[in-house]
Formats: C-alpha cells, structure tokens, sequence
C-alpha cells in the first residue's frame, strides 16, 4: 500500500467525505480542512506511521499543505530521514 493510499481514509475521516473522493490533487481547504483538521491529520499520520513530523502550525505556513499529495509527500520525506522508507 502507499503512502497516498494510507492517507485517504484518514483525511476521508477527518472530512467527512467518502475516501473514493478523495485524491493525490484534493485541496484540503476547498474539501473543508481548517487549521485545527491539519493539526489532527498531522497527529492521526503521526500514531498510523509511527514517526515525528516536524510542523508546528503556530509557526508554519499550512499552505504547504495544500493537498493529500502534499501531505504524502511530508510522509514520505519524514519516512526517508528517519530511515523508514
């Protein structure tokens, strides 16, 4: 499974939505993401991969963080410097 296909019920969840409609190029906030979802996304991602990522809202622009691919990528990088990947 990838990293995309882990992700999307879990932002599915966090949404409300049907995982079927969600994919790499959703927009988090046109989908109904505020920036208390991406802090309980972050945490959710964090405990189903079983590392750290380093973002912290209050100083970080969630503008990176504008779609699922966005937020698979942050995965997969953080996997890659923990040497998880």
């Amino acid at each position: 499974m990838t990293t995309l296909e882990t992700i999307i019920p879990i932002v599915a969840k966090q949404l409300g939505l049907n995982p079927a409609d969600i994919g790499a190029n959703t927009n988090l906030e046109e989908a109904g993401y505020e920036s208390l979802d991406v802090i309980e996304t972050i945490f959710a991602l964090e405990e189903e991969f079983g590392i750290d990522i380093n973002f912290n809202a209050n100083t970080q622009d969630t503008g990176s963080l504008a779609t699922v691919g966005d937020l698979a990528a942050i995965i997969d990088e953080t996997l890659a410097k923990q040497g998880k990947a």
